[in-house]
């Protein structure tokens, strides 16, 4: 079979009772359903053994969280039988709502373009279902301090779809919650980042494969629906510290190998590397600045579990940043001739989205 499609499930019986039965009808011949379970004690594994007996049910010993779960699963995926002539990879949540045909347009897509490493649909409200939904729209780009928005969504504000986004489009990155990704480039890259835990994880995917050359993409033709919150709710503390902390993470991981490429055109490896670690490590501080900012911000209108959030994900991000160093940048600058430097938005997306209000859409449109 060439898709392995793998649901990461943590406590969500319900969402797997609900969403896996339109799943399994959706996925055809050339395709087979995973669940792997990060040690649930809801009677999630149970529930699957019981009444989807066709699932391959993978339970580990604990939670792993997102990064640390699909890469044990996928590593487990390419042991199995059926997976001897897989090609594609499928994260997919388990509050996400399929809809007839979803899966046909991504495997299409990406055995028409070799060059592509990752895919992913449209993604809509549950609750909303004309409108995009906030983990991923239409697809997603990153600001010069590596705020992430999507074509649909910027801050809290989201579009209604019109078709406005109907074209296939190179992104940045692809939301996590249903995201299609080539097995070799997924193991070449060795997996998510295991740091990370949840969030962010598969923007800093999507930023190391562009890194080698390969291309993000969004196929409109395919949509799926995300409730959203399924394992974290919106307003937790601790959602709050992970989005900051592996924010800085992401940004340590790739922005000085990104600058090399900006600048290695115009010097030699050794030197675009010293300018990029540079500027790499002022763009940083000045995100942790911003990101004090909005502690501050939360301390005053009375969230101090906020502020203690953005305080602490410092203080991790601090304990488990490798930033890479000039050598290792020249090598790999030095290594990576003509690969075109991953584009970041060279504005800074939220005073943009204030002061525009509901024009940023058509603002953006305009100048992606």
């Amino acid at each position: 079979m060439r898709t392995a499609v793998v649901i990461l499930n943590w406590n969500t019986r319900d969402y797997l009772m609900r969403y896996l039965p339109p799943l399994l009808s959706s996925v055809g011949e050339d395709a087979f359903v995973v669940v792997a379970d990060n040690a649930s004690t809801d009677g999630s594994a149970e529930a699957v053994r019981e009444h989807f007996p066709s699932v391959r049910l993978l339970r580990f010993d604990r939670n792993y969280g997102f990064t640390g779960g699909y890469n044990r699963a996928f590593e487990a995926v390419c042991g199995l039988p059926e997976a001897s002539g897989m090609e594609y990879f499928v994260l997919i949540n388990s509050d996400i709502e399929v809809t007839p045909g979803w899966l046909s347009p991504l495997v299409e897509w990406m055995d028409g373009h070799p060059d592509c490493a990752a895919c992913g649909p449209k993604l809509h409200s549950c609750q909303d279902r004309d409108s995009f939904e906030y983990a991923g729209a239409a697809g997603g780009f990153l600001d010069r301090f590596g705020y992430p928005f999507c074509r649909g969504r910027v801050l809290k504000r989201v579009e209604k779809d019109q078709g406005q986004y109907d074209t296939p489009a190179d992104v940045f990155w692809a939301t996590g919650a249903c995201l299609m990704v080539r097995r070799d480039d997924f193991l070449r890259e060795g997996g998510l980042d295991d740091r990370f835990f949840a969030h962010m994880e598969e923007i800093d995917l999507c930023w190391r494969l562009q890194l080698e050359g390969r291309r993000v993409c969004t196929v409109p033709r395919s949509l799926v629906y995300h409730l959203g919150g399924g394992t974290l709710p919106n307003d937790s503390p601790w959602k709050l510290k992970l989005n900051y902390r592996n924010n800085l993470l992401m940004l340590s991981n790739n922005l000085a190998k990104t600058y090399a490429l900006e600048y290695s055109g115009r010097h030699t490896p050794r030197k675009a590397a010293s300018a990029a670690c540079s500027r790499a490590s002022r763009t940083i501080f000045l995100r942790m600045l911003l990101d004090c900012c909005s502690a501050l911000v939360y301390l005053l209108s009375g969230k101090a579990g906020c502020f203690k959030a953005v305080i602490q994900a410092h203080r991790e991000y601090r304990a488990l940043v490798r930033r890479p160093g000039a050598e290792m940048v020249a090598d790999y600058a030095a290594s990576h001739p003509g690969v075109k430097a991953p584009k970041l938005y060279d504005r800074w997306i939220v005073p943009l989205a204030l002061t525009k209000g509901n024009r940023i859409f058509a603002y953006l449109r305009n100048t992606l």
